[in-house]
């Protein structure tokens, strides 16, 4: 399971990370998270994974839930859970990426994102 965070501004733009060279689907651009480990809750696992990847903070209880997608990746299975973020402390910082960017849900449709992110954005566009 992968957890994912779309965090949202005060201007209702939700950040984007590309992923790095060597990395699988490098170029792309998807939201930050990661994966849950063993025993870890989905909130806390993003906390962590936004800790690490962003530098930011957050409340784990302040995280709201917005839709999922499950996607079959050539022998494995992915389910992504993909949550909303409107509080948190600190600037993120592209610290495991090759840029980020702050666009319009409806900007998404342009971007070339990895196939478990592309079914998210309808239902982002909705909440934002």
């Amino acid at each position: 399971m992968v957890v994912a965070a779309a965090l949202v501004d005060g201007d209702g733009r939700v950040l984007v990370q590309r992923r790095p060279a060597g990395k699988p689907m490098a170029g792309l651009w998807e939201f930050p998270g990661g994966k849950v480990e063993a025993g870890e809750l989905p909130e806390f696992a993003l906390a962590r994974e936004l800790e690490e990847e962003l530098g930011i903070s957050l409340d784990p209880g302040l995280v709201k839930p917005c839709a999922f997608a499950s996607e079959t990746l050539g022998t494995k299975h992915l389910l992504l859970l993909l949550y909303t973020l409107r509080n948190w402390s600190g600037t993120p910082a592209a610290r495991h990426a090759d840029a980020l960017q702050w666009v319009y849900p409806g900007e998404l449709h342009a971007l070339e994102m990895p196939p478990a992110d592309v079914p998210l954005i309808a239902a982002l566009e909705k909440l934002v």
